[in-house]
């Protein structure tokens, strides 16, 4: 069946996945279905899911969309065993909103909760990254929540990330970052912290 005959629906999307995701992660990486076009979804960069321009107010709906979401180089899927179809999303896919740090230094595990109820322990798994804006310096940090997707830390959780923060030597540079899990994620030079 190709793209053209195909208008993918939410409802049936959802009755599909329903059927196919019973408890704990589906195997999105295993399945392989053919392309069936693109339906008006689109997530935004504070995370919100909407259809057709509206907002999808049912949780439980976002999450079991979010469990089959996948990323193909620059573009953003979800996947049932049957069909793969084309999504829009306006930065990460996720929103880290909140994060939970045990121990000091070194010894520091920061664990993350997404938007979407997911977990993460910032680590070499789930490493975390900083990108600036080129013109602001603004930074915009991610975390790695599962295979190639990421979550947007939000602007308070990024703050608190702060007060957890250390300086270290990088590559012959002091750097301010976060240790978690035994590594050492990097967000500035510590010569441009305004202190």
């Amino acid at each position: 069946m190709s793209a053209e005959n195909v208008t993918p629906n939410p409802d049936d999307l959802a009755k599909t996945l329903s059927s196919a995701v019973k408890k704990g992660p589906p195997p999105v990486h295993l399945w392989n279905p053919p392309f069936c076009g693109d339906l008006d979804i689109r997530i935004a960069r504070n995370g919100l899911w909407y259809y057709l321009g509206t907002p999808i107010g049912r949780m439980p709906l976002v999450k079991l969309f979010a469990s089959v979401l996948c990323k193909d180089g620059d573009d953003y899927f979800l996947v049932t065993p049957v069909e793969k179809i084309g999504i829009t999303v306006d930065d990460a896919p996720f929103v880290a909103v909140d994060f939970e740090p045990t121990g000091e230094g070194s010894d520091q595990v920061l664990t993350f909760v997404t938007n979407v109820e997911d977990e993460a322990v910032a680590g070499p798994d789930h490493p975390i990254r900083v990108v600036r804006d080129p013109e602001t310096g603004e930074p915009s940090p991610y975390i790695l929540i599962r295979r190639n997707l990421e979550a947007l830390i939000d602007r308070k959780s990024y703050y608190r990330l702060v007060e957890v923060g250390a300086v270290e030597p990088v590559d012959g540079v002091e750097m301010f970052g976060v240790w978690s899990s035994g590594e050492f994620f990097s967000f500035i030079p510590a010569a441009e912290l305004d202190l």
